[in-house]
């Protein structure tokens, strides 16, 4: 069991200000707070599946989260990775009954849950809300592009430090203290669209070229400036 380090009120939330609820009004945060749910996951934990129905707006209180999808042959592509204050669902919620993603706890995580009346009710009712959605989902789109192009253009090599700054962006505590970030090589494979052996190979050589530091499926970024640069060569 995850256990929150600050009760689980909306009011208080410390994320609720960078997060698509930071639009709502205080009355409109009462009556949210009243009805969502909150569920705690271990790591590895599945959030929702790819297929269910979609229960409402999901909001990630505490811990990572990846946003994956299944191929047809079966093979995983995580489209992005959440953190604390970040939404799930939203474009499930707005296409239909069913969630085109799937949600998987990248660390022991709690996720609070807006149920589908409550969402559509504030989409409908508060302009600025809608605004924001709409903002939210034209950046995702844009970043999805760019994913899609990089995957189709960009070496591997290239994909790999792209990833890793993703990774390291989610992971980056609130201070500047040396942090690694916990992650499989599936998963590191799944972000960077190759396959494990060939994430592992290149995390290797990127090991030995001093830019990342390994232990187990933990990897610490050491060189992030020279691992921006080679992401970006091709942009």
């Amino acid at each position: 069991m995850v256990v929150p380090s600050v009760p689980l009120s909306c009011q208080v939330c410390p994320h609720v200000a960078r997060s698509l609820l930071g639009a709502c009004q205080h009355a409109e945060i009462d009556l949210i707070a009243g009805g969502k749910m909150h569920q705690s996951y271990r790591k590895g934990q599945v959030i929702f599946q790819q297929g269910s129905r979609a229960m409402g707006l999901y909001c990630v209180f505490q811990g990572k989260v990846k946003i994956s999808k299944l191929s047809a042959d079966g093979k995983e592509q995580i489209i992005r990775l959440a953190r604390e204050g970040d939404v799930l669902c939203y474009r499930s919620l707005m296409m239909g009954q069913f969630c085109t993603t799937a949600a998987t706890a990248l660390t022991d995580c709690i996720v609070c849950l807006i149920p589908r009346p409550d969402f559509f009710s504030l989409l409908e009712q508060n302009p600025q809300f809608s605004h924001s959605l709409l903002r939210l989902m034209a950046r995702n789109l844009g970043d999805a592009e760019a994913r899609l192009l990089h995957t189709a253009y960009k070496p591997v090599r290239e994909r790999l430090a792209e990833a890793l700054l993703l990774l390291d962006q989610a992971f980056r505590p609130a201070t500047d203290e040396p942090f690694s970030i916990p992650v499989s090589r599936d998963d590191l494979a799944a972000l960077t669209g190759t396959t494990k052996e060939t994430a592992s190979r290149l995390l290797s050589e990127f090991r030995d070229e001093g830019l990342v530091l390994t232990q187990g499926s933990r990897i610490m970024v050491l060189e992030r400036e020279k691992i921006s640069e080679l992401a970006s060569m091709y942009d």
